[in-house]
């Protein structure tokens, strides 16, 4: 009987698995350890030698330890690598959400880093005394913008969440039916207007709304007029819209706010580069509005944020509302959108120190022998794929600009045995990452959102189709 056993034993491959002590003992192992802790690779071991256990049948020979390793130092990488880590961009989107909307500047990265440790966020250096928040950032913003005040939220939905409820709970808010938007996320502006105890009163038509349909509206119960800019879509042929100097000019008529949603924010005049003209937070400002926000992730460049700038007293009531403490932003966000900010003092550099703007603005005619010069190390390489330099389109997405194509170049890839998919999927296994996109069956890696070096990052990921193909 114990011969029999003993015979079954033999026969089973599970009973002949390297075991977990003598795996953990290898070296390669033991790095990974080192790199990610002991737990963790402990309980991949055994997770890779319970799915053996599962897999083997009769007869099968059983893996060598090579192969368990193998397994396990692949499990771990797929699992536990950082969550977020750098990627290229090559889709051509300049502000891509998926990929974090906005390029930091190197300013901002810079001073990003030294903040590995405390830092005087809320002690006023002078006296030693308790301090104001954001402080610097708020003083640039009105320094830009030449608002009386600024104060900066998480986001921009939070700001025009936060103006409301702080200012027009209660009271009516009329906005123009052709601004009733929706962005990303099932985020809607009536069910912010409502979500903040206002009462929205939708005024005009889709397409067409006239200064007498304002007019209209207004009463005693009117706590604000909202002009939201539909920064992700736009509407038009047969439209018409009422200017916000004009909406302005009914504060005449009645003591009623005037705030202006301008969406992705812009500080610059985007016309001067030949790009549809979008209005500048200068321009509201000046225009006389109460409270103007936007947002700090899009055309202004850095972190994700909400800005409001506008009357200081205005800006007071809202700073003293409870929901502001749940929107304000960490050290990280101020000091990275500090710096950010500093840059637009500074016009003659602004371009050369601004990815998103950079990006925005480069001719068609400039990323054309960057293309060129990408197809030719691709070329170099010797690799089993076509690489063609052509004409394209980039975008600058992030609910900014819609239907503005933005000439550029392209380098348009194809291999006889991988489809466009899977060479898609070769780019994305890199380290880092990078996202290209498929337009006709071929691989698209736009140059124009390409930083400086990273061709370097597209090459070494190609050079893995000749393993695969």
């Amino acid at each position: 009987m114990q011969d029999h056993r003993a015979q079954v034993q033999a026969e089973d491959p599970r009973g002949q698995l390297v075991p977990v002590y003598a795996i953990l003992e290898d070296r390669r192992i033991v790095a990974l350890a080192a790199e990610f802790s002991r737990p963790i690779v402990v309980e991949a071991v055994q997770a890779a030698l319970a799915a053996y256990r599962a897999e083997l049948g009769p007869g099968d020979a059983p893996p060598a330890r090579d192969e368990i390793v193998a397994r396990v130092v692949a499990g771990i990488r797929a699992e536990e690598l950082d969550r977020l880590r750098p990627a290229v961009n090559a889709t051509g989107i300049i502000l891509h959400t998926g990929l974090g909307r906005a390029v930091l500047p190197r300013r901002a990265v810079a001073a990003l880093a030294r903040m590995d440790r405390g830092c005087n966020m809320q002690v006023d250096l002078a006296t030693g005394e308790r301090g104001r928040r954001n402080y610097r950032t708020e003083r640039l913003l009105t320094r830009l913008t030449g608002a009386e005040a600024a104060m900066v939220v998480n986001n921009n939905a939070a700001a025009t969440h936060l103006i409301l409820a702080a200012l027009c709970k209660g009271r009516e808010v009329i906005v123009s039916q052709g601004q009733l938007i929706e962005i990303g996320g099932s985020f809607r502006l009536p069910d912010c207007i409502r979500e903040s105890g206002a009462k929205i009163v939708p005024v005009g038509t889709t397409n067409r709304t006239h200064l007498r349909d304002y007019e209209a509206a207004l009463n005693e119960s009117t706590g604000a007029i909202l002009r939201a800019n539909p920064s992700n879509y736009r509407v038009v042929g047969f439209t018409k819209e009422v200017p916000i100097e004009a909406l302005v000019g009914l504060k005449r008529e009645r003591d009623v706010l005037v705030i202006d949603d301008l969406g992705c924010g812009a500080l610059v005049d985007t016309s001067r580069f030949g790009l549809p003209k979008e209005a500048t937070v200068q321009e509201s400002i000046a225009a006389g509005v109460d409270l103007a926000c936007f947002s700090g992730d899009k055309l202004i460049g850095g972190p994700q944020a909400g800005i409001i700038v506008g009357r200081k007293d205005l800006i007071a009531r809202i700073k003293k509302h409870p929901m502001t403490r749940m929107m304000r932003v960490c050290k990280l966000t101020d000091v990275a959108l500090e710096q950010t900010l500093r840059l637009f003092l500074e016009p003659d550099s602004l371009l050369a120190e601004h990815p998103t703007l950079r990006m925005l603005t480069a001719p068609a005619a400039a990323i054309a022998p960057r293309a060129a010069a990408l197809k030719a190390r691709i070329d170099a390489a010797k690799l089993p794929l076509t690489a063609t330099v052509r004409r394209g389109e980039s975008a600058m997405g992030g609910g900014s600009m819609p239907a503005t194509p933005i000439p550029t170049w392209v380098v348009g890839l194809a291999s006889p045995s991988l489809s466009a998919e899977r060479l898609l999927a070769v780019l994305r296994g890199g380290e880092p990452p990078v996202i290209a996109r498929i337009h006709e069956g071929e691989v698209l890696v736009d140059v124009r959102t390409l930083l400086d070096g990273e061709e370097e990052d597209v090459c070494r990921a190609l050079r893995a189709v000749a393993g695969l193909a």
